[in-house]
């Protein structure tokens, strides 16, 4: 097998040092243009293909984008639906580009620096999925920010902050949803929400709230719940949903994991969707359309989501662009067997 060549074989045939081979494919300094031709003509000669990822780091780029996901333990967050979409969107954009995607997991035990982040990872810009409405996390976040390094957030914002994000309309979505229950002639509707550090549980409850005051109907917080948006924390709120379905056979669930673990538990309990009460989830995620009946749910555009904030971080890098960027995309109502 022929030995690959490598930089000080094109210098010794372009006579040059392997210094100027190095400034010549870094384009790092000026250049005589007779000398750069000797050694791109010797490297044609030889087949050498400069190493890109030593050209980039010596331009002080890596052309990786940082997608910083929560790490959950024993859950495979690439298998859920809200997860893959959002990366895949968020793949799919910077591949256009030219750019690598670079997962990295944070747990919630790790001190919140996204600056020294960029640093270690050698990343040129980073998408944030989870962020969450604490001290620790909005100063991070403020850090970032304030040294006009490339990021976007995903599916969470901060009303009073000049973060960049990208989200659903989630106020509109379960508005859509708590309306349609309504609709049918339920007026107690069981509320499963995620938790409050996450600003969509709060639009979630917010389109909730509003929905019941269009129909003059009070606010009962009896009715609430809090799980985790995990399949897990939904089946073990059954034990306490399932008393109330005597008086209330309406249920929307803040997503389609929950509502599955939801059904799942009301099930051993001799409960079933869409014959003893009506249920709504969130996401529109495949597994609600493998439901026995279909789960009702709300569409998110995930994949888009995942496209606009990997094109937001691109705009930084490569034409600076730093002007807020605050989208909320249109969210509907999709309508199955569950709710009917």
């Amino acid at each position: 097998m022929n030995k690959l060549a490598n930089r000080k074989d094109v210098a010794r045939l372009a006579g040059v040092s392997e210094a100027t081979v190095s400034r010549v494919f870094n384009n790092i300094a000026p250049m005589r243009e007779e000398t750069k031709k000797k050694v791109l003509q010797a490297a044609k000669e030889l087949h050498y293909y400069p190493n890109v990822i030593a050209q980039n780091f010596a331009k002080g780029k890596s052309n990786n984008i940082g997608v910083i996901v929560p790490y959950l333990p024993k859950v495979n967050l690439m298998s859920t639906h809200y997860f893959s979409e959002l990366v895949s969107g968020i793949g799919a954009k910077l591949g256009e580009s030219g750019y690598g995607l670079l997962l990295l997991f944070q747990t919630p035990e790790q001190p919140k620096d996204y600056v020294q982040l960029f640093q270690s990872q050698r990343v040129d810009g980073c998408i944030i999925l989870g962020a969450k409405n604490t001290p620790s996390d909005i100063t991070a976040l403020k850090n970032l920010h304030e040294h006009h390094l490339p990021y976007c957030l995903i599916n969470q914002t901060f009303s009073e902050q000049p973060f960049h994000f990208i989200d659903g309309d989630h106020v509109d979505g379960s508005y859509q949803a708590t309306t349609s229950l309504l609709n049918k002639g339920n007026e107690r509707i069981i509320f499963l929400n995620g938790p409050k550090e996450y600003s969509n549980s709060l639009d979630r409850l917010e389109g909730y709230r509003k929905a019941l005051r269009h129909k003059n109907i009070p606010f009962n917080k009896d009715l609430i719940f809090e799980g985790n948006y995990s399949r897990k924390s939904g089946y073990k709120l059954a034990e306490q949903i399932y008393p109330i379905l005597q008086t209330s056979k309406a249920i929307f669930s803040a997503n389609d994991r929950m509502a599955i673990g939801l059904m799942q538990g009301l099930n051993e309990r001799g409960l079933l969707a869409s014959k003893d009460y009506f249920i709504i989830g969130y996401d529109n995620s495949e597994i609600s359309r493998m439901t026995s009946p279909p789960l009702s749910t709300v569409n998110v555009p995930l994949y888009e989501m995942g496209q606009l904030a990997a094109e937001k971080v691109l705009n930084c890098i490569l034409h600076g662009d730093n002007e807020k960027t605050s989208l909320k995309l249109p969210v509907t109502l999709i309508e199955r067997e569950s709710s009917l």
